[in-house]
């Protein structure tokens, strides 16, 4: 789908001009662009969320020279999606993920307890020494 398309949907789907459509769509992107240059984030609740990354200087090889040069460093946008976004797209791993979820609390219980056992361990050792 392009951006022409996403304003037909729009318009469609709200009863809305196209021309309206499309002042609220450039609006959307207008925001999210402005809000990331600055630095900020824009999380959208179930879909995801856009932000700067910022990528430090390296150095790299010219493949067809073979010399070294130095690649400066970069600000890119990046998005990650919502859960309920990649669960739409694949939900066959969501599936997966949410059953790893439902079977991790059972194991990270086990170790709490350990730690939690390791004090009274030591300071009954200790009384024992004195």
């Amino acid at each position: 789908m392009n951006k022409t398309e996403l304003i037909e949907h729009l318009a469609t789907k709200h009863a809305l001009t196209k021309a309206e459509a499309g002042r609220i769509l450039e609006t959307l992107l207008d925001a999210v662009v402005t809000t990331v240059k600055k630095g900020g984030a824009v999380a959208i609740p179930g879909f995801g969320s856009f932000k700067q990354h910022a990528r430090a200087a390296r150095s790299g090889v010219n493949p067809s020279t073979g010399a070294k040069i130095k690649i400066a460093a970069a600000k890119l946008p990046k998005f990650t999606p919502g859960a309920t976004f990649k669960a739409a797209v694949d939900p066959k791993a969501a599936a997966r993920k949410a059953a790893k979820v439902a079977a991790a609390p059972a194991k990270a219980a086990k170790p709490a307890a350990k730690a939690a056992a390791k004090p009274a361990a030591k300071a009954a050792v200790k009384k024992a020494k004195k």
